[in-house]
């Protein structure tokens, strides 16, 4: 005969199916957050392994950049030491490897494009007028723009002189002194700040004589009273491109010495850089911050170089800062 429900005994080291399987639950869920853990433990330690070595990286070519930039000097073909100065890209000159060679350096954001383009034209009309123009030049937004402009004709006395203008805006009235009749070279170069003109990806440059420059000239043209030529160079943002600093060096060939475009190595200085303000800041002898151009050029002896480093904005550590001021020796004026 059978035991009744009431009397029956259950051992105290059994489960039923309930506990069982509330056990089970328990211990999935806590595994669950044990491995979740572990995964967000070395995510972050993995993420901030990265930012160190983004931030060492930025480091590095931060004193790269000062010590390289500290010796700027003439070009091989005599160019002046500073070719371009803007908020993201810097151009110069110097002997990196200490080879004896002046090199072309260049350091630049990746979003940062830079171009130029070189174009001449003349008139052989007494006091006559000649123009160029450039357009659709930029593929993203216009940062800054300049103009080289230099003359040759039937200058060398008072009153023979050129006016040149962007647009119709007189930007100078060049050639009043230090230009010769018929030269056979170029001469009076000035370099112009054309920003606000340029920004429409299209800009007209004019020269125009006074009925004093008469075309008696022979240079490259027959007959000419005068050439003009303008070498335009710009510098535009480029949007959703990555953010590396990056840097490219020409060496010196040829004779005359050349620094060919194409021939430039391009190497990658730093990573994850998310600067909105400038990398590079210029500054006179006196201190005093240098915002426009032409005087970047010329009247520039020290730079601020800073540098804003995070692999990824959206997460914790913040921003990572660098920042270095330098001197340029061979341009500092007393």
């Amino acid at each position: 005969m059978s035991m009744p429900d009431s009397q029956k005994k259950y051992s105290p080291h059994g489960f039923t199916i309930i506990e069982t399987l509330v056990t089970i639950a328990v211990f999935t869920l806590l595994m669950g957050a044990i491995s979740a853990s572990i995964i967000m433990l070395y995510r972050t330690h993995g993420f901030a392994m990265d930012q160190s070595q983004a931030v060492n990286e930025a480091r590095k070519g931060v004193e790269a950049m000062a010590r390289e930039i500290r010796q700027a000097e003439y070009a091989e073909s005599g160019a002046y030491p500073i070719e371009f100065a803007g908020g993201k890209q810097f151009i110069f000159y110097s002997d990196i490897d200490n080879d004896g060679r002046v090199e072309r350096v260049r350091y630049y954001l990746a979003a940062v494009n830079s171009g130029s383009q070189t174009r001449q034209c003349s008139t052989t009309q007494t006091g006559g007028s000649c123009s160029v123009t450039f357009s659709n030049f930029l593929t993203g937004t216009l940062e800054s723009a300049q103009v080289q402009v230099s003359l040759e004709g039937y200058f060398g006395a008072l009153g023979r002189t050129a006016n040149v203008s962007a647009d119709g805006t007189l930007l100078a009235t060049m050639c009043q002194s230090g230009c010769s009749r018929c030269a056979g070279a170029w001469e009076g170069t000035q370099t112009f700040d054309v920003t606000s003109a340029a920004a429409d990806n299209s800009i007209q440059f004019a020269a125009a004589g006074t009925g004093t420059v008469r075309n008696q000239c022979f240079w490259q043209v027959s007959g000419h009273s005068l050439l003009a030529r303008f070498v335009f160079s710009w510098t535009e943002e480029i949007p959703n491109l990555d953010h590396t600093l990056k840097k490219g060096v020409i060496e010196p060939t040829g004779s005359p010495v050349a620094y060919p475009p194409d021939s430039e190595a391009i190497t990658t200085v730093s990573e994850y850089v998310r600067n909105a303000p400038p990398i590079f800041t210029y500054f006179d002898s006196s201190g005093s911050q240098i915002t426009s151009s032409p005087a970047i050029l010329s009247n520039t002896t020290m730079m601020k170089l800073f540098m804003v480093v995070n692999v990824d904005p959206n997460r914790p550590p913040s921003d990572y800062q660098l920042e270095q001021y330098v001197q340029l020796r061979n341009l500092k004026k007393e």
